[in-house]
């Protein structure tokens, strides 16, 4: 497969396989990561969830519009959004000038098994559970969906599998 030279934007809920697709559209197609709320982790010197209870999930999404903006330089790079990035306008147009949005998708009950052990999630930490997610889900939906230039449902799917149709659709796009 030819060299993608664009920026993909990853976006989704979490659990739906954000950085792990990255990781293998890294090692597909040699393109650098920039992982959204690890960078900002690393600013800021604390994980999300400090940074939640700290300064509040506003002072948040403005490093986020921030990052997108100064992302718009990069080239050849996947950059893998927060699940909350699209729910702000501002992120949405942000995002489409750094690239293909390509959403991530999965059902309520992947993304549980998928999250279940992790503490990093702090919209999710107290409600671990089918309709908590469900619920959220549903609510966060219209605005991933209208943020998509491509979407991917990402269950029963290897990581390689999910990397080549989000090519395939992106080279399809292109045409």
């Amino acid at each position: 497969m030819k060299q993608y030279d664009q920026n993909i934007v990853l976006t989704g809920f979490m659990g739906t396989g954000k950085t792990t697709v990255a990781n293998a559209l890294k090692q597909h197609f040699q393109m650098e990561i920039m992982d959204m709320d690890q960078i900002i982790v690393d600013r800021e010197g604390m994980p999300v969830s400090e940074i939640f209870r700290v300064h509040g999930e506003p002072y948040f999404r403005d490093a986020e519009t921030s990052l997108l903006i100064e992302l718009q330089q990069k080239k050849h790079v996947v950059i893998s959004c927060g699940g909350g990035t699209p729910l702000r306008e501002i992120n949405v147009k942000e995002m489409k000038k750094n690239g293909k949005v390509v959403l991530l998708t999965a059902e309520p009950e992947t993304i549980l098994e998928r999250v279940k052990d992790s503490h990093d999630r702090p919209l999710l930490e107290n409600n671990k559970n089918v309709s908590y997610i469900t619920e959220l889900l549903a609510q966060r939906r219209p605005k991933y969906e209208a943020a998509a230039d491509i979407i991917v449902h990402t269950d029963n799917k290897s990581a390689s599998q999910i990397c080549e149709e989000i090519m395939a659709k992106v080279y399809e796009e292109e045409q």
